[in-house]
């Protein structure tokens, strides 16, 4: 049987099994999706990366989550790139990566940090009945309506879409109890692959805001550490203009629709509450770049499953 070179990497983090792991198979180009979903079933992270061969960019990626293949993954690609620069693979630079949603750049700079550009952000508000998210989340919806006057629920994408849902204070977001089965539900309504819920009363003075991410429809009942769902976030603050500080750096108008202020340069942490913290740099300008560093925790060989006739992935 076959074996590929399989790595568990953590991103978002200076610190192993702390920030979001992500599987990395840096030779995928012999394996079928099926036998990468095989492989990302087998590693039961929230997303794992397999890399091949590109005729448009350096390489393309194909993300997989135990269930299903996804089209964008932030941490996924952070924890690769800072891998492939360790194995001397790459060099510190621009470096363009084919994915399932177009050609992305991926920034390396000399320390080690990595920032992906994003697909071009789209936001739009959503009609959705508070009671019916506060009970998917397991949150008061009270606590989702006092912040809804000037942050409105809407689904944001810059790449995947994520519901986002503002919460007064960080106690309620961290005693969220969701309804995994509700969140599907809620999920499927509005067309969105998960629910990004986040209150501005974050544990550290340093950070912009606090996250949680939920996407059991992608086989992810919590993420740890987000990317995507950070910059979809990024350009959902810029659009409903929800700083008002000097520092704040103007935007002109974009697919976002109305222009805003954000700051330069933003925290977002997550993961606290799954005991796997981290943080994500978040930069809103003429595109969306999310950024961060990663370490390895585990390298090794795993034994693929023989390839089938077809590349069909089965679903139930």
């Amino acid at each position: 049987m076959e074996t590929v070179r399989t790595l568990l990497v953590d991103a978002f983090t200076d610190e192993p099994l702390a920030g979001n792991a992500a599987g990395v198979v840096p030779d995928a180009d012999d394996l079928t999706g099926a036998q990468m979903q095989a492989v990302a079933r087998e590693l039961s992270v929230s997303e794992t990366a397999f890399f091949v061969e590109s005729d448009d960019a350096d390489r393309r990626v194909r993300y997989f989550t135990p269930t299903t293949e996804v089209d964008l993954c932030g941490h996924a690609t952070i924890a690769s790139h800072v891998r492939l620069l360790e194995d001397g693979e790459i060099e510190p630079g621009t470096h363009s990566l084919e994915t399932n949603v177009g050609v992305l750049d991926v920034d390396v700079a000399e320390d080690g940090t990595v920032w992906m550009t994003q697909d071009d952000p789209t936001v739009e508000r959503v009609d959705v009945d508070y009671d019916s998210v506060g009970d998917a989340l397991g949150i008061d919806p009270a606590a989702l309506r006092d912040v809804g006057a000037d942050l409105p629920l809407a689904v944001a994408s810059t790449g995947l879409p994520f519901l986002v849902v503002p919460v007064n204070f960080l106690e309620h977001l961290g005693n969220a109890d969701p309804d995994m089965a509700a969140v599907e539900a809620l999920c499927e309504s509005v067309d969105a692959v998960g629910v990004y819920a986040f209150s501005f009363d974050a544990l550290d003075g340093d950070s912009t805001l606090h996250g949680r991410m939920f996407a059991p429809l992608a086989g992810v009942p919590e993420d740890p550490v987000t990317g995507t769902a950070s910059g979809a976030t990024g350009a959902y603050l810029r659009r409903f203009d929800a700083f008002d500080e000097p520092e704040a750096q103007a935007a002109p108008d974009d697919a976002t629709g109305d222009s805003g202020s954000v700051p330069e340069e933003m925290r977002f942490e997550q993961g606290h509450f799954v005991d796997r913290p981290g943080h994500v740099r978040v930069r809103v300008g003429d595109d969306v770049r999310v950024g961060g560093r990663a370490v390895t925790a585990l390298e090794g060989s795993l034994v693929v499953p023989e390839a089938d006739d077809g590349d069909d992935i089965l679903e139930a």
